[in-house]
């Protein structure tokens, strides 16, 4: 698989942040190493020694809840169990535990892509720190475009949307 078959984007949307790890799900890692989620959690209770806590962990009932909630799967389709949550290195183990081509090949750019956002959450930080500097040099006439780009530099929170007929 050479770089682009696999769009970063697709793998850079799967990355989650959980219990403050950054994370992806058993079912994409299986999605993008080409074998059944199924499969992949066979290999992993198989080889559970390769696999430690900072590795991987299975969402809590009340974890799963909430996502199930928030993507609105239907009670009678898709999982019943909590999915397994890999991080980096969890991922990169996957694919020596897989051992075929198209594992070691995904996991190179799985690997590009949690490198990607460390990267972008660095030159965050990096930004935040020169506004800040810079908000200390200024007077208060500037203090508008400050709030203004601290605004734009954080991030979105989810909201839910209200399905149906409400009465406000």
């Amino acid at each position: 698989m050479s770089e682009g078959i696999i769009p970063p984007e697709r793998i850079e949307r799967s990355i989650l942040l959980i219990r403050g790890h950054k994370v992806m799900f058993d079912s994409d890692l299986a999605e993008l190493y080409g074998v059944s989620t199924k499969r992949l959690n066979q290999q992993v209770k198989r080889n559970s020694d390769r696999f430690p806590e900072d590795f991987m962990f299975q969402l809590s009932a009340e974890e799963f809840a909430n996502l199930r909630s928030q993507f609105a799967t239907a009670s009678w389709g898709g999982r019943r169990t909590p999915p397994y949550a890999f991080t980096e290195h969890g991922a990169v183990m996957l694919a020596s535990v897989l051992n075929s081509p198209v594992a070691v090949r995904a996991s190179i750019e799985v690997v590009r892509a949690f490198v990607r956002l460390r990267q972008m959450l660095a030159s965050h930080e990096d930004l935040a720190r020169k506004l800040a500097v810079l908000e200390k040099k200024y007077d208060a006439q500037f203090k508008v475009v400050f709030d203004a780009i601290r605004q734009l530099m954080t991030p979105p929170t989810p909201q839910q949307r209200r399905i149906g007929f409400h009465k406000d």
